[in-house]
């Protein structure tokens, strides 16, 4: 595996690089298929669930495309998501059986085949397969998180900013940011109808997940192939719940921040009923508390725990009003807005995809490589904070070259990092 080399992110950094990606879009020539007759071929690595959903949203996106190409390290997984595939979009898809691709590098051949490439493994790889696909000249859709440590963070900026000098789109899965009721309440608060923002309680409160356990031949924790089955109960391949799921509400935060980069958290967590090895090594609850150079403050509490109170909310509230952003309403000045529309949940995820096919076939790539990679590390950021207890700061983050990753990606035994005790695990 490459060395990965340092990006500049810092918050001054952050602004900077926005900038020149502004530029970039919009003087880049698209490298390929920018004309609307020309057939562009999807190729989807990682066959989940949401991989899955994410290849047909991109196949309705656009008149003219077509998979191609499969890719998952279990065969079974690639499988099932081409029936799925099969049956939604039967016209789209266009796989051989010569191309679908399986174990720990089949990702290579699947990008190769493809124009656009749909990364939808679980995020460990996300730096690894995105570094290839940029470096073949392919667009790129990739799932949030970007990455699952420090050092795939940055590994993922730099890919990115290699992405705008080639003229690639990059779309990453934070689809809250696409959802036109959002982006119309985030816009007034940008404008200052709540006045400055001074604390945002954000919260993802809810039950417990799935257990794949029984689809492992082994029934060890310490097992790669167990521990593909069930990556998202181990750090290394989904960052813990707060990274893989509750990033979204990091991410809506962050935006609400106006990208500004918090300068420190501190947070609290542990399992509480993940208590079996079965269960990896992350925990079930956090929470977390950012703090920003204006004063302001995000409080993010995040818990999966079976018959407990529901709740997945984002609370802002500024020096003039307050905002309910997942309701799409404002209160200030003594009146209340409310998005006058009838909301439709899932158009986000469509609308993602949607912006991507146009801004390949209109020759005016966008990138939101840099901006989503920079949310993945605030979510890292919050992680440690709970797993060690610790005040981390942002320039301590960003001093951090902490990689998660095995030494290598092969099946047999792979070593399990202990659970983290708050107070003694170290941030590295």
């Amino acid at each position: 595996m490459s060395k990965r080399k340092p990006a500049d992110v810092s918050r001054r950094g952050f602004l900077k690089t926005s900038a020149a990606a502004a530029v970039a879009g919009s003087l880049a020539t698209p490298v390929v298929h920018a004309a609307g007759g020309d057939t562009l071929k999807i190729a989807l690595v990682g066959c989940g669930g949401r991989g899955t959903g994410a290849a047909a949203n991109a196949l309705k996106a656009d008149s003219n495309v077509k998979l191609v190409a499969l890719c998952d390290v279990f065969e079974d997984q690639a499988q099932n998501s081409l029936k799925s595939l099969k049956a939604e979009v039967p016209d789209k898809v266009a796989v051989t059986p010569d191309h679908i691709f399986t174990g720990f590098d089949g990702y290579k051949a699947a990008i190769d085949a493809a124009d656009v490439v749909v990364l939808g493994t679980s995020p460990a790889f996300r730096p690894i397969h995105f570094a290839y696909a940029v470096d073949k000249g392919k667009h790129v859709f990739m799932e949030k998180p970007h990455a699952t440590d420090v050092a795939g963070a940055k590994a993922v900026i730099e890919t990115a900013k290699k992405a705008q000098q080639k003229g690639l789109c990059v779309v990453g899965g934070f689809c809250y940011r696409y959802d036109p009721f959002k982006r119309e309440t985030v816009k007034r608060i940008h404008g200052g109808q709540i006045g400055d923002v001074t604390s945002i309680h954000t919260t993802f409160l809810t039950g417990e997940l799935w257990d794949r356990s029984g689809k492992s031949k082994s029934r060890d924790p310490q097992d790669m192939e167990y521990q593909m089955r069930m990556w998202y109960y181990f750090t290394w391949l989904s960052g813990d719940f707060l990274v893989e799921q509750a990033i979204h509400n990091v991410d809506k935060a962050t935006w609400v921040m106006g990208d500004e980069m918090p300068e420190s958290a501190i947070g609290m967590g542990g399992r509480e009923v993940r208590t079996d090895k079965k269960w990896g090594n992350i925990f079930d609850n956090f929470t977390v508390v950012y703090e920003y150079a204006s004063g302001a403050k995000v409080h993010l509490q995040c818990r999966q725990i079976p018959g407990c109170y529901s709740d997945n909310n984002d609370y802002i509230y500024g020096t003039k009003g307050s905002a309910l952003l997942m309701r799409h309403s404002i209160k200030a000045g003594g009146t209340e807005w409310k998005h006058p529309g009838e909301h439709n949940f899932g158009l986000m995820y469509q609308k993602e995809h949607d912006e991507l096919f146009a801004a390949i076939r209109s020759g005016k790539p966008i990138n939101d490589g840099v901006r989503s990679a920079m949310s993945t590390l605030v979510g890292i950021m919050g992680r440690e904070a709970a797993y060690t207890g610790q005040k981390i700061t942002w320039k301590k983050l960003l001093g951090s070259q902490q990689s998660l990753l095995p030494k290598e990606f092969a099946w047999g035994q792979n070593p399990v990092a202990p659970v983290a005790v708050p107070g003694k695990t170290k941030f590295v």
